[in-house]
């Protein structure tokens, strides 16, 4: 089978698909993207380039659309390319976010399309609004609800949709998520695995060395932002160095801005530790950026104690590698998280916005090593019976295989309250 698969960043969400799919013999795959060092053997790259940026003078709310429109563009010539030396694929997989889908019905008609859809923004609800600290003004509205031009045009251009959780299914509009079924993304539960030996272990990041004796709390992102709830999390750390002089706390991330406004200048660790400085003991906190997989994987099975934190938005990758890994999270009780996190159960679920009921938790979880092992083992579990690779896999595969034979999926079946 021939499978062309497109993610302005090789290989985005696609990674454990195409290690999947280049399993089997026969199938052929092509992707396009822009060009970055990424390989990966068996998947044939074919690169675009944007021609330009976003014009100057354009309408604010109109950037992103014109990037899109851009983007769909250099897709559409790299994949006529391919159409000119014979090629045609059985299906095409990609994301929807950066417009890169929209003109390929024109090159490849009749072809199958399963488009990722991450998020449907609201101007007045989810993650807009929900900060207080952070109002968005009402000026503002008109470029958040453009943000969806890209996603109501693949969502009225045909083809069929996933996505991972009910809650980001639950973001697009009813009339829509009857085209659209829950995919849940897996964890390779092999590679994610706990490993108690590793308390008695010294663990060493950079310079930062980790005792067995020492408590250990971890906060991991791709930046260190309120989106992810860094500045919350930085306000709890006088509470819990105070409390735990055997503490120590280690925060993953760059100092960028992944979602959400950027600052006039600086950084939010910056800001964050102006705003603490003289409450916190950074002897105990330690920003070692952002870290290769094998230690991010180590300071995880290490972890104390675990935090977890976001805006009503799409999860990190993070909270399901930190389940499958049998962290003691403590995580924000919000929508995303509590779709996978059960408080009491798989974990302790705390107000995003109170920085002394985060504290709370994570001392909970430092002081009661008896709550804190049941935890450990029950999100193991549950990681187990939700979230194994495998499983995700082959029902990503039975989706597939049914939009190539049949060009749909029967009316009503992505509406299910149960992942696909």
């Amino acid at each position: 089978m021939k499978y062309l698969v497109i993610h302005q960043n090789f290989p985005g969400q696609f990674l454990h698909l195409l290690r999947h799919l280049r399993a089997e013999d026969d199938n052929e795959i092509v992707f396009i993207s822009e060009p970055n060092d990424n390989q990966l053997p068996g998947v044939r790259r074919v690169v675009y380039r944007l021609p330009r940026g976003s014009a100057e003078g354009i309408h604010p709310a109109a950037r992103e659309f014109e990037l899109a429109m851009l983007r769909a563009g250099a897709v559409a010539r790299a994949a006529t390319a391919l159409r000119d030396l014979g090629y045609r694929p059985d299906i095409i997989i990609g994301h929807h976010g950066w417009g890169e889908l929209l003109d390929l019905g024109d090159v490849f008609p009749g072809v199958p399309v399963l488009g990722y859809f991450e998020f449907f923004y609201h101007a007045d609800s989810l993650d807009v609004g929900f900060d207080p600290e952070f109002p968005s003004p009402e000026s503002y509205r008109p470029v958040i609800r453009a943000k969806n031009a890209v996603n109501l045009q693949a969502l009225t251009g045909g083809g069929w949709g996933q996505t991972p959780t009910l809650f980001q299914w639950d973001t697009y509009p009813a009339w829509a998520r009857d085209r659209i079924t829950v995919v849940r993304e897996g964890v390779d539960l092999a590679a994610c695995v706990p490993d108690p030996a590793a308390f008695r272990r010294r663990l060493r990041i950079g310079d930062v060395v980790i005792a067995p004796r020492d408590r250990l709390v971890t906060y991991i992102a791709r930046d260190l932002e309120p989106y992810r709830g860094f500045h919350v999390f930085m306000r709890a750390l006088p509470g819990i160095l105070r409390a735990r002089p055997d503490a120590r706390v280690v925060l993953v991330g760059g100092d960028g801005v992944s979602y959400g406004a950027r600052l006039p200048s600086g950084s939010w660790r910056d800001r964050m530790l102006a705003e603490l400085a003289g409450r916190i003991d950074l002897d105990r906190v330690h920003f070692v950026g952002r870290v290769e997989y094998d230690t991010f994987r180590a300071l995880l099975r290490r972890s104390d104690a675990h935090v977890y934190l976001t805006y009503p938005f799409v999860a990190s990758w993070s909270l399901r590698e930190a389940m499958a890994m049998g962290c003691a999270i403590v995580g924000s009780d919000t929508a995303p998280v509590r779709e996978f996190l059960s408080d009491g159960r798989t974990g302790r679920l705390v107000p995003f916005l109170d920085p002394d009921r985060i504290a709370d938790g994570v001392l909970e979880l430092l002081e009661d090593r008896a709550l804190a092992s049941r935890l450990r083992r029950a999100v193991r579990q549950e990681a187990e019976r939700t979230l194994d690779m495998e499983d995700c896999m082959a029902r990503y595969r039975t989706l597939i295989d049914r939009l190539m034979r049949d060009g749909s999926v029967p009316r009503g079946a992505a509406t299910r309250r149960r992942p696909a």
